[in-house]
């Protein structure tokens, strides 16, 4: 057991999400202390080093798993090394939170799920929407006024304008040709790449609020180089549910939900995540009659992602961040929506997916 007031972090791969997020969340949060960065491209630690002043770098992630001193590790890679790089965490002992989508296959999510599980470790999966205070109120209002749910709609439509505005807000990003990129290029499959790079967030809100989902039928349509699903979701629980993810809207960046309950009912507009401004929820309560809006003042979502995984570690508080369970069934369920939209529409249950989107 960890008594240390503070979890001592290293952080695997200096590329674009750790620049843009997960080092700085590290600096910034409480009861954490980045202890190291690794990444095989030398230049990129050097310069990380000198901005986020780590004890120790590394090029060779296997050292750094070796360190004694580091307790847990930050998974800031491609997808396709997600799971044989937090299989080597496990197995060094260490505490892991690894950016979503948890893995490329469902096969191989679920053999690391099996070594977590025999294992006395934390494993969070970087869905860090759950960290937005408005999600966050609107999910303890689901759970605690709204009673039994009637229905649920959410989407997610990225907008042809998101690189005019996160090019304004995130930092100048710095690259190297001596970074590790995976064989091929995953991103030409656009289909597939969207589907897991913002599918993942959607299905992740979608089940955080409304539970497990059974079954899918999804439509997929590709115009003018724009890619849509809509999709009808059953949950086991036996509401019934929709799904939008459009990548791209030819307008503003357009992401939300609804849900409609015995007691009440909620609405929500998410904005750019990069904006790191919590979502405008407002929800209305029945028992009295009233509209309530939190203001979520604190919205950098990787920072309260990071405090949580950490508060679990450290104090024993129960993980709000999504589990190794909640990253299997994220992907059993893009892959259930990329086989039903295959199929024109057809019914396809979770429970008999296999392999890849």
């Amino acid at each position: 057991m960890i008594h240390a007031t503070k979890l001592k972090v290293g952080v695997l791969g200096c590329g674009v999400i750790s620049q843009a997020a997960h080092l700085e969340a590290c600096v910034r949060a409480n009861h954490v202390e980045l202890v190291a960065i690794c990444d095989v491209a030398e230049d990129l630690v050097e310069k990380m080093n000198s901005k986020f002043i780590p004890k120790r770098t590394y090029t060779n992630y296997d050292e750094m798993l070796a360190d004694p001193e580091i307790e847990a590790v930050i998974i800031g890679i491609a997808d396709q090394f997600h799971v044989p790089m937090a299989k080597k965490a496990v197995l060094a002992g260490k505490h892991v939170l690894v950016e979503k989508p948890l893995g490329v296959t469902i096969e191989e999510c679920e053999e690391l799920e099996e070594m977590v599980r025999r294992s006395n470790l934390t494993f969070q999966v970087g869905n860090m929407k759950r960290f937005d205070p408005g999600i966050a109120y609107a999910k303890q209002f689901i759970d605690e006024e709204m009673g039994e749910m009637l229905a649920l709609k959410a989407w997610y439509c990225d907008s042809t304008y998101r690189y005019t505005v996160t090019d304004n807000v995130m930092p100048v990003m710095i690259t190297s040709d001596a970074a590790k990129r995976p064989e091929g290029n995953p991103k030409l499959d656009k289909q597939r790449y969207y589907m897991m790079t913002h599918g993942s967030h959607l299905v992740d809100t979608a089940r955080w609020l409304g539970g497990e989902i059974e079954s899918v039928h999804a439509w997929h349509t590709e115009k003018f180089g724009a890619h849509n699903w809509l999709c009808t979701i059953e949950y086991a629980n036996g509401t019934v549910g929709q799904l939008d993810l459009t990548v791209a809207v030819r307008m503003d960046w357009h992401e939300g939900f609804e849900v409609y309950g015995e007691h009440g009912s909620v609405t929500a507009k998410t904005y750019n995540p990069w904006l790191f401004k919590a979502s405008d929820v407002e929800v209305f309560s029945a028992r009295d009659g009233v509209y309530r809006r939190p203001i979520g003042a604190d919205a950098h979502f990787y920072r309260l992602q990071l405090e949580g995984f950490a508060n679990t570690i450290l104090g024993g508080m129960p993980q709000i961040g999504a589990s190794i369970h909640d990253g299997i069934q994220n992907m059993r369920a893009m892959v259930a929506l990329a086989r039903s939209a295959a199929l024109g529409g057809g019914k396809v249950k979770l429970s008999e997916v296999t392999g890849a989107v």
